[in-house]
């Protein structure tokens, strides 16, 4: 078929370019790529390659090799990429396009990047015959597709993580949208001056951002969110991404940090970011804590990340932990990487009713009822409280009428999650109420 197309006896004659994409570029590169062929070629052919069993890459020059599998063509063939929308994206498998511009041939192939049989990326090559037209089309091809790509449209302003591989490389598997819930202004639960510190260090930033800019500073921030488990660190990321439908969150677990060079690549990319890692002291406690070079390869490797951004990068980074004592101080003791540390307290007596309130939902509850939960979660976090409203729910709901809930629906959770279920289960719902 590439004979026929391009008029030639065999197929060493050609000559061939290339360039891999990562995974998370995926959806972007083909929707790059589909443009260019239909608004700049001429289609005679298009069909799936099956190349075979192959531990590398699939390549117009394989075509020349002897194989026990040789690759044929091929039905398109599609799978679905889930991009956070109503519908996934269909994206093509392998491919190959023949084309033509005027008088000149070319073959476009796409194909997955393949290592130890295992994709980890995409690849677009390109064939043409070697003459001078021929070479300076390919590499116009391959300009305007990397100039589309970088632009990223698939996965702007949404919450995405990537997805480790089952054996460790150091690369993502794919790209995971999260569909988070949508938190009010009302529904963040903090001291006011919290709050207020919160909103001065991100909207009013990221709004004088541009003038900052202008005025030659660094556009950049990191955040350092520290307090209790269950006292509203990760609902205040929540709240922050629906506040900031104009940035692309990327969240970060310690076990992904082997993947921090493309989460470091996708921020740039999708840039104005926020890049949010959790429990940040379990990649960078103190050295001293450390227990070999491998934990302290992964502390450098983010302070290296954090440190070598330009100034100009518009990216956001909130790290969070609940143990700031820990944290190594080339991190957290050094603006430039962490500008700002806020602490998340346990709710006070105003908090807690607001809380109960927030948590009640629909739920019918008097303030006599909501006064002796106040007193009866001092000490308790948020989490302990959001726990408690259901739990009593459910014995209402039990009884099967629904009413107001009564004093002894509330009794009977608290005595049932700090009493029946021991000091443990105390402390996995982060509570240390006093009744």
């Amino acid at each position: 078929m590439l004979r026929k197309h391009f008029r030639i006896d065999t197929l060493h004659q050609l000559v061939t370019a290339s360039r891999s994409f990562p995974v998370t570029a995926r959806v972007d590169l083909q929707g790059a790529l589909l443009d260019i062929i239909q608004r700049r070629f001429s289609v005679s052919h298009q069909s799936g390659v099956q190349a075979g069993y192959a531990f590398q890459t699939f390549t117009f020059s394989m075509l020349s090799v002897e194989r026990s599998e040789p690759p044929v063509i091929a039905p398109i063939e599609y799978e679905d990429v889930d991009i956070g929308e109503a519908v996934p994206e269909r994206c093509l498998k392998s491919t190959v396009w023949l084309c033509s511009l005027a008088t000149v041939k070319l073959a476009i192939l796409l194909t997955p990047v393949v290592k130890h049989t295992e994709p980890t990326g995409w690849q677009v090559e390109v064939a043409l015959l070697p003459h001078e037209t021929g070479g300076s089309l390919s590499a116009e091809v391959f300009r305007e597709l990397e100039l589309l790509v970088s632009k990223a449209r698939s996965y702007r302003g949404k919450v995405i993580s990537l997805e480790q591989r089952d054996n460790y490389s150091g690369k993502a598997g794919s790209v995971r949208v999260h569909k988070l819930r949508g938190v009010s202004r009302e529904q963040v639960i903090l001291p006011e001056k919290t709050i207020q510190l919160l909103e001065r260090n991100v909207m009013d930033f990221i709004a004088q951002r541009d003038r900052l800019h202008q005025l030659g500073m660094s556009v950049k921030k990191g955040l350092l969110f520290h307090g209790p488990p269950g006292t509203g660190k990760t609902h205040t990321i929540h709240y922050l991404a629906s506040q900031l439908p104009e940035h692309t969150t990327l969240l970060i677990t310690a076990d992904q940090v082997g993947l921090l060079d493309e989460y470091m690549q996708l921020a740039r990319f999708l840039q104005p970011a926020m890049v949010v890692i959790e429990d940040v002291d379990l990649i960078a406690r103190t050295r001293a804590a450390m227990r070999g070079p491998c934990e302290e390869s992964m502390l450098n490797k983010l302070l290296n990340e954090m440190d070598g951004l330009r100034e100009d990068a518009a990216l956001l980074f909130v790290l969070t932990t609940n143990r700031p004592e820990d944290l190594e101080a080339a991190l957290a003791s050094r603006p430039g990487r962490v500008d700002q540390a806020i602490e998340f307290p346990l709710p006070d007596e105003d908090g807690r009713r607001k809380l109960v309130r927030l948590y009640a939902g629909k739920l019918r509850i008097g303030d006599k009822v909501v006064s002796l939960i106040v007193r009866k979660t001092k000490n308790a976090s948020a989490a302990f409280i959001k726990e408690l409203m259901r739990r009593s729910a459910q014995l209402l709901v039990q009884e099967g009428e629904m009413q107001d809930l009564q004093l002894q629906h509330v009794e009977a959770a608290i005595d049932e999650m700090l009493f029946a279920g021991g000091s443990l289960n105390v402390k996995l719902l982060g509570g240390a109420a006093t009744g």
